[in-house]
């Protein structure tokens, strides 16, 4: 039979052996098109009919009916105390996110239907963090499906690690690191610091190969999040991923803060002058991490009472853990992800404290 001939019995459906044809013929069966589809054995014998019957192949399967009456009410009628509630940020806020967002997160438009709105987009991966709500949910209350609004959280959340993380968590400027330095002054009587450091737990669900890794002193399972904040407590440096078993101590040695100020390319070599003595900019951290030239910790003697009051302060980085986990409920233990899964997450929430 010629070429033409068993391309013409496939398009005819006389050929029963293509097993394309015999889904084709299950899917009509079933009711699940909405046109007729034609079967062709390869992509070259597709491309020769479609040249002259190319409104034969416009097919597409049934798709579930869903309302996204409730987005379009809220972002009609939606207050800034409304939205400040409820995805944790402003509106004016939101839309610059998603301005920021949309070179990675615009799709094009298809003969099947038209692609999600990158407003969309964003308000349900922030509606997932904020609330973590189910999937399924989700899929009722933004009228998309399930497997979508999964793909939709971890599309987001990869576009503001690509995207923000960079941008928002850096070390800060010259001017920066003086403004910093002068509220620290100010307000903590404390010179030369241009930052506190600390490290929290951050609950997740046990793995199923190492659970005892990630098992901490605190007796849940976790991941741990090593932070530098600034006076209003904005990250300007993170170091995700240890498990909960590690010491912070360890998880400081192993982080490029540690290299990078070691090496003398972290902080200026800007110093000030107290009783003889040149010192240098210094972050404030706990008993927990060793005594440094640009790191400083706990006196441990009774001795040195008031400077441990003042250090004391820095614990501020420990409410902060609580207000990211308070904030956005998808850190909460009993509903974290994987250790390795959740990393884009925990990231993108830590860009998200790193603006606000």
């Amino acid at each position: 039979m010629s070429l033409g001939k068993k391309l013409r019995a496939r398009i005819e459906g006389k050929e029963t052996k293509c097993k394309t044809l015999k889904l084709i013929q299950w899917l009509q069966k079933k009711h699940l098109l909405k046109k007729n589809l034609r079967c062709s054995h390869c992509h070259h014998k597709m491309k020769m009919v479609s040249v002259t019957k190319k409104d034969q192949y416009m097919w597409c399967l049934w798709v579930q009916s869903r309302s996204s009456h409730w987005w379009h009410d809220a972002v009609e009628t939606w207050t800034d105390r409304q939205w400040q509630k409820n995805f944790r940020m402003k509106r004016t806020t939101f839309l610059h996110l998603c301005d920021l967002l949309r070179p990675s997160l615009i799709r094009n438009n298809t003969r099947y239907r038209q692609p999600i709105p990158v407003e969309l987009r964003v308000a349900i991966c922030l509606w997932r963090l904020a609330t973590n709500l189910e999937f399924r949910s989700l899929s009722h209350l933004f009228g998309i499906g399930i497997s979508t609004a999964c793909l939709i959280t971890q599309e987001v959340t990869t576009a503001i690690n690509n995207t923000m993380g960079k941008m928002l968590i850096k070390v800060p400027t010259a001017a920066q690191l003086r403004a910093i330095m002068q509220a620290f002054r100010d307000k903590w009587h404390f010179p030369q610091v241009v930052g506190t450091i600390d490290g929290t737990h951050i609950g997740i669900l046990a793995p199923s190969d190492t659970p005892a890794d990630y098992y901490n002193r605190k007796g849940f399972h976790s991941v741990i999040l090593q932070g530098v904040v600034d006076h209003h407590m904005m990250f300007w440096d993170i170091n995700i991923g240890f498990s909960g078993k590690v010491h912070d101590a360890r998880v400081f040695a192993n982080s490029s803060l540690y290299r990078r100020a070691q090496a003398g390319t972290l902080l200026p070599q800007w110093t000030e002058t107290f009783e003889g003595v040149d010192v240098p900019l210094v972050i404030l951290g706990d008993s927990a991490y060793p005594l440094l030239p640009w790191l400083m910790k706990y006196f441990t003697t009774f001795v040195k009472y008031t400077m441990n009051t003042l250090m004391s302060k820095r614990q501020f980085l420990e409410g902060l853990g609580r207000l990211v986990r308070m904030e956005l409920r998808m850190l909460h233990p009993a509903q974290q992800n994987q250790a390795h899964a959740g990393r884009d997450i925990r990231n993108a929430m830590c860009a998200y404290f790193a603006r606000i």
